[in-house]
């Protein structure tokens, strides 16, 4: 009897959980653009990846790559998007997996995206390129198979969660429950709290129209497949940083938030000593200087991608 008991609570609440997660999926409609521009859908590997594009295309091309947590997209560009398309040419897409972009039930990789980093890259002449986070790292790794004429990158690290985690990763991709642990991990309080601990300094510089897209954003099909491999650790990059860095042939300027606590700034003065790079830190901000301080922020991508 008691079996009996265990098993009818255990359908009962798996029930449950399966009806919440329809009813979250009802509640998030269709996601819009992050940024203004035309939007463009670059195929690649069969998957179609959304980009915005603004700006004169006879100026210099300039990309902008944003990072990876479970609410990513080219949003995170939004503060400076319009005001670099005045003097570039710049294309700014959706990871695959992410944002407009499409999100194939896929178990993504480090070397997934380094390979996209690469192929997207490569479709434009001689690109500056501005990449955030983690993706500034994929960058990296494939600068030798690019002809690049500056780089900015945004509080670069090879690391953005813990060591690889088969269990975890399977249990986020599970049908029912994994969706429904996504969509914990996904909530309103979730996202608020992971912006204020380590996104930015003051919260004050974030919108709730803002949270509300990244909820929306994460919250679409496909969405948390992912973010189960970045939660898990399978987009930890498997490189020394400072060497690939120290590699890059073109000029490199790395900007980073003073009061950034997950790759703090000492691991910011570290890279640039290692890789004899300029270094640009923004006061008051954390792993997202370009969003708290745009103005501070487009003057030193300015200077660092030059005209």
């Amino acid at each position: 009897m008691k079996l009996r008991s265990v098993a009818g609570a255990l359908v009962a609440g798996t029930g449950a959980v399966a009806l919440a997660n329809t009813a979250l999926r009802r509640r998030a409609p269709p996601l819009e653009p992050a940024l203004d521009g035309d939007h463009r859908t670059f195929e690649w590997n069969g998957i179609d990846v959304r980009y915005a594009e603004a700006g004169d295309p006879d100026d210099r091309d300039l990309v902008l790559l944003h990072g990876i947590n479970a609410a990513g997209s080219n949003g995170e560009f939004r503060a400076v998007f319009d005001d670099l398309a005045d003097d570039y040419h710049v294309i700014a897409p959706d990871l695959p997996g992410f944002g407009t972009s499409e999100r194939p039930p896929l178990r993504y990789s480090a070397t997934f995206y380094e390979e996209f980093v690469r192929d997207f890259v490569a479709a434009f002449d001689e690109p500056a390129v501005v990449a955030s986070s983690l993706t500034g790292a994929y960058l990296t790794a494939v600068a030798d198979d690019l002809e690049l004429s500056s780089v900015v990158l945004v509080c670069p690290t090879e690391r953005g969660g813990p060591d690889r985690n088969v269990v975890a990763r399977e249990l986020l991709r599970a049908p029912v429950l994994g969706e429904g642990l996504f969509n914990l991990l996904a909530s309103k309080p979730s996202i608020r709290y992971f912006n204020a601990d380590h996104g930015y300094y003051d919260m004050d510089r974030v919108t709730d129209e803002w949270m509300a897209y990244e909820w929306r954003t994460a919250h679409q099909p496909n969405a948390r497949y992912a973010p189960a491999s970045f939660i898990s650790g399978f987009l930890n990059a498997e490189f020394d940083l400072e060497a690939t860095l120290a590699a890059v042939e073109a000029p490199v300027t790395i900007l980073w938030g003073r009061e950034a606590d997950i790759t703090p700034l000492k691991r910011g003065r570290e890279l640039a000593d290692a890789a004899d790079c300029r270094l640009v830190v923004v006061d008051d901000a954390k792993l997202l200087p370009h969003v708290e301080f745009p103005t501070e922020s487009l003057a030193a991508i300015r200077e660092g991608i030059g005209g």
